[in-house]
């Protein structure tokens, strides 16, 4: 049997126990603040954002990791005999997935894997590459079956206020101005082709209710959803949002699992401490 080293970017969004679990090895983006390169999640925080957003009305930029770094931090392993599979986030949101298919054309054994997804969306495949790993499967059999479960993975969020979306670039002023105005609170849907992004049901009115709506929506739209797992993440929303959601989710009595998550940096700076999402798989 192969040893296999399980390596993510670090946009999935896996803490803790699951860290634990999996023996996945995160692998940070770059977050650019004030012309200084910092490494998400390890010497930057999102509450380093949004402090530094509310002092400045500025957002970071973010940098894809780049094939010398995935060479340096994989060839010690590989020269130890490991095969390593790497999951990378959508190829729509980053370059990081191509920097790490070059990576593996300048040496064997190194596994990219295009998740199509985001935050905990990858996350999925990353439990269920380590599930695979377990079963003594090869490098090359698992990574097939990741491809195969990546349009059953979905992703989805609830953006509660818009200053995020336009002091990046996505929305306009005068859009977020309104939408703030009417309590308007869009949902963003994960294409699970590519990893890109769609504006999918705007919802009116407090977040409490809009959140629960959003649940109740979203598992509506599929008959197939797995029952072993489902992940509530979110960008530092307040608790009392957390706990209603996943209150709800206690209520169907369906989900083997509920795994509460926080967004990466990466993934917050993009929309805000307002965000919470829910993230399945179909069968």
């Amino acid at each position: 049997m192969s040893k296999i080293l399980l390596s993510a970017d670090s946009t999935c969004d896996i803490s803790g126990e699951l860290l634990q679990r999996t023996q996945v090895r995160l692998f940070p983006l770059h977050i650019i603040l004030d012309e200084k390169s910092y490494d998400d999640g390890v010497d930057i925080t999102p509450e380093d954002i949004y402090a530094h957003f509310n002092a400045t009305g500025k957002l970071p930029k973010t940098a894809a990791i780049n094939t010398q770094e995935y060479l340096d931090a994989f060839r010690p392993y590989i020269d130890e005999g490991y095969d390593v599979i790497h999951l990378n986030i959508g190829s729509a949101i980053s370059s990081s997935f191509q920097h790490c298919v070059t990576a593996a054309g300048m040496t064997d054994h190194l596994y990219p894997v295009d998740t199509c997804n985001l935050s905990s969306g990858s996350g999925h495949l990353v439990l269920e590459a380590a599930k695979m790993i377990a079963k003594g499967m090869e490098a090359p059999e698992i990574v097939q079956e990741l491809k195969n479960l990546v349009p059953k993975c979905h992703a989805s969020f609830v953006i509660d206020k818009l200053d995020y979306l336009r002091a990046g670039g996505r929305c306009s002023t005068l859009a977020m101005l309104g939408a703030n105005l009417l309590q308007l609170k869009p949902s963003i849907c994960v294409n699970n082709k590519d990893g890109s992004m769609t504006v999918g049901k705007k919802y009116r009115g407090k977040l409490e209710k809009v959140l629960m709506n959003y649940v109740h929506d979203q598992l509506k739209i599929y008959d197939n959803i797995r029952p072993d797992k489902i992940f509530i993440t979110h960008a530092g929303i307040g608790q009392k949002y957390v706990d209603i959601v996943k209150e709800e989710l206690d209520k169907l009595h369906y989900f083997d699992e509920i795994f509460i998550e926080r967004a990466s940096c990466t993934i917050s700076s993009h929309c805000g401490p307002g965000t919470l999402g829910i993230l399945f798989m179909t069968e």
